[in-house]
């Protein structure tokens, strides 16, 4: 087991349903669904989404394009996945990347059938899925498993409440938690459970908050939930500090310092992720 016992988490993609880069989105990001979370010497990576590629590209200059990482899916939809190809370590042969995807929604999917078939196949996408397989193993797996990793490290992992079925993600190492919920869609009148045991008492949650209250009435359904409800979660689990997460596309960077703003008036302890940032749980 290594001696650093420290867990840190980077932001490379914090928006949601679709990137959205431009002068309106600099200062929160405009990249889709990604994570990179140090345990120690350990890598794990959650989601695919366009902000890995920027991810590849660090690990390409400092690293020599090698990877020895875990990479968890939340689920396969394309905010969480559209990435993947431009994922520069994956074409080196040498990489050992572990992929990751629960069974969700009562049907069983393929991780790579989903890949090999839907994702980097002709016409879609001109590379095929082959000259990633010797880099990657694909590991499907139910829903509520827990991992030991090793060295140390634990992940539990929960059912979402989204269309198609979503994967929440409870890591601890180190004395420390981090619980990342999304994407997900509240209960009305009552606290998620499945979301309540990712998030008891952890030192940092991220937690869909796609939509503010008022918004939210017109997107109910869609799988996302608020910033509000994140901060009932925060309160009721006894959650540390809170990133809230999934930027939807038509909060710009003036919108989110309102919402950050109103948040922080609830909970000093809550606000947005913003991508690039790095944090030392």
């Amino acid at each position: 087991m290594t001696n650093d016992s420290t867990m840190r988490l980077k932001f490379w993609g914090t928006r949601g349903s679709i990137p959205c880069p431009g002068p309106e989105t600099v200062r929160y990001g405009g990249n889709t669904t990604c994570f990179e979370i140090t345990c120690g010497e350990r890598r794990i990576i959650i989601d695919a989404g366009t902000g890995v590629r920027l991810l590849g590209k660090k690990i390409m200059i400092e690293e020599g394009n090698y990877l020895n990482a875990d990479l968890f899916f939340t689920h396969t939809h394309m905010d969480h996945i559209q990435g993947l190809p431009f994922f520069a370590p994956l074409y080196n042969p040498e990489s050992d990347v572990r992929l990751h995807a629960g069974h969700l929604g009562g049907q069983k999917y393929d991780l790579l059938g989903i890949i090999g078939t839907m994702l980097m196949k002709d016409p879609v996408f001109p590379v095929p899925s082959a000259l990633i397989e010797k880099a990657c193993s694909f590991n499907d797996y139910d829903c509520g498993k827990i991992f030991d990793l090793g060295d140390g490290i634990i992940i539990k992992t929960g059912k979402l409440n989204h269309p198609n079925g979503a994967c929440g993600y409870r890591i601890e190492y180190g004395g420390k938690v981090l619980s990342i919920c999304t994407d997900t869609e509240h209960y009305e009148g009552k606290l998620d459970e499945d979301v309540m045991a990712l998030a008891d008492n952890a030192d940092v949650m991220i937690y869909d908050s796609a939509y503010t209250d008022d918004e939210y009435p017109k997107f109910k359904g869609w799988g996302h939930s608020t910033w509000q409800e994140a901060l009932k979660i925060a309160e009721a689990a006894n959650v540390s500090k809170t990133f809230l997460f999934h930027h939807d596309p038509s909060h710009n960077d003036d919108r989110m310092d309102q919402i950050a703003d109103e948040a922080a008036a609830v909970n000093s302890n809550a606000r947005p992720a913003i991508e690039g940032e790095e944090i030392t749980l």
